[in-house]
Formats: C-alpha cells, sequence, structure tokens
C-alpha cells in the first residue's frame, strides 16, 4: 500500500520550505510569495495531499466553524435561533456545528471542554441557565480559557455568566401577557412551569404574577419544559377539576401545544372550554386550532445578534430583545 503523501513530500515537489508549503496551503498568505503559492497548491494537487484539518486549526488559532451548545435540537425554539446563526454565519464564510446538552449543566460543561480543543471560531451557548448547577465557575474557566487562546463567546440566554449576552424580556413579556389576557376578562389562571431553578421557566411565572397585580386566581403546576410536560400537567389539572380554571399560561409554547391536546383528549375544546397561551411564537403556534397566543420572540434575530455581537470589539456587552404579546383565537374575549 502506497503511503500518503506528507507535507514534507509537497514541499519538496515545490521546491520551497515546509514552513512555506504550510502557510501556502493553511490560507495565510503572509511571507509567501504568489508564485510560491500557486506551485504549492499544484504541487498538493499533483501528489493527492490532504491537509490536516486539526493541525490546521492549530497553526491558524481556530477553525471557520460556529459551534452552538443548545438544550434540544427538535424544539423549534433553538432550531429557528440556529437559523439565525446559520445566515450571519454564512454571510461570513463560516459553516455552524450544533451540539445537544439537554437539560444537564454537567453536558454543557463537557461539550465546551470538547468544542476548545476543536477551535472553532465563536462558540454560542443557547438555552436557560439553571441555578445551583454547580459547574458555574467551571465553565466560566472553560469559556475564559478558549477566549484567551482567541475565541469569541456569546451566550443566548439570561445575563448570568460574564460574557457577551443576547437576553429576552421574558418577565416583562409574561406581565405583559398577563395583563392583555385581564382585558380579555379573564380572572382565574393556571400557570404550567417547570421548576423554578430553570431561569426561564421562573422569569415567566413570577412576570406573570407581576402582571395580573393580585386580580384574580392562580394555580400553579410545576411539570417538565416540553410538549410532554405540558401534557402531563393538563391531564392533572382535567383529573383534579378545572371548573375554575378559565385560562392556562404555559410558560413555552410546546407546553401549551401539549396541553391543548390533553385537554381534546378529555373532552374539553380550546379557545372554547379553557382558554390557553404560550410563550416564544414557533412557528407552529398559527397551525394549531384554534391558533394559539402567545409573546412573540424574535428569534431568527436572537441567533443573527449573537453573531453580530460574537464579532464585535464590544464581546462582553448586553442585546436585550424585546417581546410582544399576539392574542388568537385559543383566548377569545370572555363576555
Amino acid at each position: 500500500m502506497t503511503a500518503a503523501p506528507t507535507l514534507h513530500d509537497v514541499a519538496r515537489e515545490a521546491g520551497v520550505s515546509v514552513a512555506t508549503a504550510s502557510r501556502a496551503l493553511n490560507g495565510s498568505s503572509r511571507n509567501v510569495r504568489a508564485e510560491n503559492v500557486s506551485r504549492v497548491r499544484e504541487a498538493a494537487a499533483r501528489l493527492g495531499y490532504q491537509p490536516h484539518l486539526s493541525a490546521q486549526a492549530i497553526a491558524k488559532g481556530s477553525t471557520r466553524t460556529v459551534a452552538m451548545v443548545v438544550r434540544d435540537v427538535a424544539d423549534p425554539y433553538f432550531s429557528s435561533i440556529a437559523a439565525g446563526v446559520a445566515q450571519a454565519a454564512e454571510a461570513m464564510g463560516l459553516i455552524v456545528t450544533m451540539a445537544v446538552a439537554g437539560a444537564s449543566p454537567e453536558r454543557e460543561l463537557e461539550i465546551v471542554r470538547t468544542l476548545r480543543g476543536q477551535r472553532p471560531r465563536v462558540i454560542i451557548v443557547a438555552g436557560s441557565r439553571i441555578d445551583d448547577a454547580g459547574t458555574r465557575d467551571a465553565l466560566i474557566e472553560e469559556l475564559r480559557q478558549y477566549r484567551t487562546a482567541g475565541g469569541r463567546v456569546v451566550l443566548i440566554s439570561q445575563r448570568d455568566l460574564p460574557f457577551g449576552t443576547v437576553t429576552i424580556d421574558n418577565h416583562g413579556g409574561s406581565a405583559a401577557l398577563a395583563r392583555a389576557l385581564l382585558g380579555a376578562g379573564y380572572r382565574r389562571f393556571a400557570v404550567l412551569h417547570a421548576p423554578p431553578s430553570l431561569r426561564t421557566s421562573r422569569d415567566r411565572h413570577e412576570g406573570f404574577l407581576a402582571g395580573l397585580e393580585g386580580t384574580g386566581s392562580v394555580l400553579a403546576i410545576e411539570t417538565g419544559f416540553t410538549r410532554a410536560g405540558g401534557y402531563e400537567a393538563a391531564r392533572r389539572l382535567v383529573a383534579e377539576g378545572p371548573a375554575d380554571v378559565e385560562a392556562v399560561f404555559a410558560v413555552n409554547d410546546v407546553m401549551a401545544i401539549g396541553a391543548m391536546t390533553a385537554f381534546r383528549d378529555a373532552g374539553l375544546i380550546p379557545g372554547r372550554d379553557i382558554a390557553v397561551a404560550g410563550f416564544d411564537d414557533i412557528a407552529s403556534t398559527v397551525d394549531v386550532v384554534p391558533a394559539l397566543t402567545s409573546v412573540a420572540v424574535p428569534l431568527r434575530e436572537a441567533g443573527l445578534s449573537a453573531m453580530r455581537l460574537a464579532m464585535s470589539d464590544d464581546g462582553d456587552a448586553e442585546t436585550c430583545l424585546p417581546v410582544t404579546v399576539v392574542l388568537r383565537e385559543s383566548t377569545p374575549p370572555r363576555n
């Protein structure tokens, strides 16, 4: 079997030093004459030489990739953000990769440690911060070392870590939704929420209560931050008797859609027998029947903003994205 050609073979074929051949092939034109670049690349093509991408990354300081760390790749919330990141990355000639941390801070830390060795140009960590996770200090240290080596770091989350962050007005959006539902005539509510250690859920839950300003009654039901969690919480609500509840606020849309399915399975018609609202305004909110009231988050813009912040000279800044209440058929006005 013939051995694969090496960088030394390319340099010898082109009649240049190994250092010159390396610079010509890794995209650096520093101290390399144009004619030598051409000779090296032609020699590499003749020999069938394939450069070692990891070695190139070390030589150049980073690869031309943007690494996203997300909670759930199947969640439309994260896929919409990723679309914005990909749009901006493409314009910059970069490629987006994605890793899924689930709801595990330990897995998130493990992924970031691995990414440091792969030397992406940018690391974007998207998803709610989790209080008392036990990994915060270690994660900060990993990201600081990565940034010291030339990488860029941005979070799409709460302003919790000392890096550039794109935040969403979760508290204000939920308060505005509560006021809108009060204006539509609702007074007795149930809130489907995740454990309070999940910052996004807690901010939205607290914002909703603040918007009510003590008006009406609220039943809180803790569940998973998923469609299945919303279904299970609504099933429990039905089993315990929902007669006093006029409207359900689920702290994200996939939970709300799960709740609507549970209500239908129990013989209740969402939007007629019980109102339902969510948060995020993912694309499927207008596909379900009835269309789901939600708080619209500019998710694609979150991805675009994260990339702009990452490549800016003010990498530790915060960009806060506004949100808008969108009332639809799932919360009709009460007579």
